[in-house]
C-alpha cells in the first residue's frame, strides 16, 4: 500500500559509494549496487534519516512523497536473511571479525627469490605528481589498500607490466582522489586502467572515482574493475 510519507532520497551524482550509510541504516534499506548508494526497497525505510549524519557528501536527504508504507516485519525478514548484514558490534561491514582457515602449505622458495613487480616510488594515490615520469604511456593498476594482503598472487597477476596506485576511499579524500586523476588523465599518456579493489562496500567508490575523473578530464580510457573477496578469491570481472 502506498501512502504519502517520509523516506530517504539518494542523489546519485554525490554519492561517491563509500558506504558509510550502509552501517547506518539500522533497517538495511541501502546497499551499495554498482559503486552507489541504493534504496533496497521503500517498505524497509523508516523514513527517519539515521543514515544522514553518516554521508560525507550529502548525497542523502529526507523527502515526503508517496511510498510504499514501512513494513516492520519485512524489515525483521530481511535483516535474517541478508547475507552480507551489519554485525551488531561492527560499525562498518568492512570491519566484521572473520577467521580464514588456512591450511599451511608445503614449503616455498626463499622470498628474495621472488621478483617484485613494483617498478616505480611512490605508489600512494595522493603523493604520485599527475605528471610523474612513470605514468607516460602506462596502464594503471588502481588498487585498494587490502588486495595486495588478501590476494597472494597481486605482483604476478595483478601488477606486472602496471603502474601500481594505491589508496583507500573510504580512509582518504574521494574529492581529492578523483582530482587527482583528472589531473593524471590530462597531464599524462594513460592507456589503460585497471581497478582491483575489495568486496566490501567502502571499495566500490574507488571505480566511481576513476569514472568520475575520467569524465572530468574529458578523456575515455580503457578501464575494467577486478573484485577480490575477503578469502582472497576474485569474484568478479568487469569492463568499466
Amino acid at each position: 500500500m502506498h501512502t504519502k510519507r517520509t523516506i530517504i532520497e539518494i542523489d546519485e551524482i554525490l554519492c561517491n559509494g563509500c558506504g558509510k550509510c550502509v552501517p547506518a541504516c539500522h533497517e538495511g534499506a541501502i546497499e551499495i549496487v554498482d559503486g552507489k548508494a541504493r534504496l533496497v526497497a521503500e517498505k524497509f525505510c523508516d523514513g527517519l534519516g539515521a543514515c544522514l549524519g553518516d554521508c560525507p557528501t550529502g548525497a542523502l536527504r529526507i523527502v515526503e512523497r508517496a511510498a510504499e508504507s514501512f513494513d516492520e516485519k519485512a524489515v525483521e525478514a530481511h535483516l535474517r536473511s541478508a547475507s552480507a548484514r551489519r554485525e551488531p558490534e561492527s560499525a562498518c561491514p568492512s570491519a566484521r571479525v572473520q577467521v580464514f582457515d588456512r591450511a599451511e602449505g608445503p614449503a616455498r622458495r626463499d622470498a628474495a627469490d621472488i621478483p617484485s613487480a613494483l617498478s616505480h616510488w611512490p605508489i600512494k594515490i595522493r603523493l604520485v605528481p599527475p605528471d610523474a615520469p612513470f605514468l607516460q604511456n602506462a596502464h594503471l593498476a588502481v588498487t585498494s589498500d587490502c588486495v595486495p594482503f588478501a590476494y597472494a598472487a597481486y605482483h604476478e597477476e595483478f601488477l606486472r607490466g602496471k603502474v601500481a596506485l594505491v589508496g583507500c576511499p573510504k580512509f582518504d579524500d574521494p574529492e581529492a582522489y578523483t582530482l587527482r586523476f583528472a589531473d593524471m588523465f590530462s597531464q599524462s599518456s594513460i592507456r589503460g586502467v585497471t581497478v582491483i579493489v575489495m568486496q566490501v562496500p567502502c571499495c566500490q567508490g574507488l571505480p566511481v572515482i576513476i569514472r568520475n575523473a575520467m569524465a572530468m578530464a574529458g578523456v575515455r580510457i580503457p578501464a575494467d574493475t577486478i573484485v577480490v573477496g575477503l578469502d582472497g578469491k576474485v569474484l568478479a570481472r568487469q569492463v568499466l
